[in-house]
């Protein structure tokens, strides 16, 4: 008899209790020191049962990892009223909302974190991966919502600017909210303002100066 490979809901169900408890201790205690068995132990369960499901350590934060970032938006969920400001308002937009969306979502916000400065290079290069291939926040889309309205250069290859743009933004956006993960950033010596919106500003300024178009450029200035 030919045996249904489909996942049983039960056990599907399982597993997605198993993640949302992985990514509250990953979160409260950062990926070393989380315990699988500290997991199991909360869900009542075997902590053999959690390898069941997930063959690893590596691999239950993995799915947590995922979950996480899926939970967050896409560029193109901006407001109508970003939207028609163009690329750069709509940049400008999500920095603005950065500090908002990280109270709304800690617990993801903190296994994001944990997952770019607090893995090893073999899960590091797992999660870069899937960040490539699944395109969660939606680069590709919004490169192409820029380059429709002719606000990007043409001159420069539309993946080259989404791979330049998803550095900057998480790190500019990280550094926002934990400047020790960049304190050469915003260093408090000179004339650098010390406004959060004030550095937004420059720092979206920079970008258009980058890889805007003529025309959006042009846009600033009038």
């Amino acid at each position: 008899m030919r045996r249904d490979s489909k996942p049983r809901p039960r056990s599907e169900a399982k597993r997605g209790r198993i993640v949302e408890t992985a990514i509250r201790h990953f979160a409260e205690r950062g990926y070393n020191a989380a315990r699988v068995e500290d997991i199991a132990a909360q869900l009542g369960i075997a902590k053999g049962s959690v390898f069941q499901h997930f063959k690893s350590k590596d691999g239950l934060f993995f799915e947590a990892y995922k979950k996480a970032v899926q939970s967050f938006p896409r560029y193109m969920q901006a407001p109508a009223e970003a939207q028609a400001g163009g690329f750069f308002e709509v940049l400008r937009y999500w920095l603005g909302r950065t500090e908002n969306m990280v109270r709304d979502n800690w617990a993801s916000y903190r296994i994001y974190l944990v997952g770019n400065y607090g893995t090893d290079l073999a899960l590091r290069r797992e999660i870069n991966r899937f960040l490539m291939e699944e395109d969660p926040y939606g680069w590709r889309e919004f490169v192409n919502f820029g380059a429709g309205r002719g606000d990007l250069r043409a001159d420069v290859d539309l993946d080259m600017i989404g791979s330049i743009l998803e550095w900057t933004m998480d790190r500019f956006q990280d550094a926002l909210l934990t400047e020790e993960l960049d304190p050469g950033l915003f260093r408090k010596s000179g004339s650098m303002p010390e406004k959060k919106e004030a550095r937004i500003e420059q720092f979206v300024d920079l970008l258009r100066r980058a890889i805007g178009s003529e025309s959006a450029q042009a846009a600033k200035k009038g």
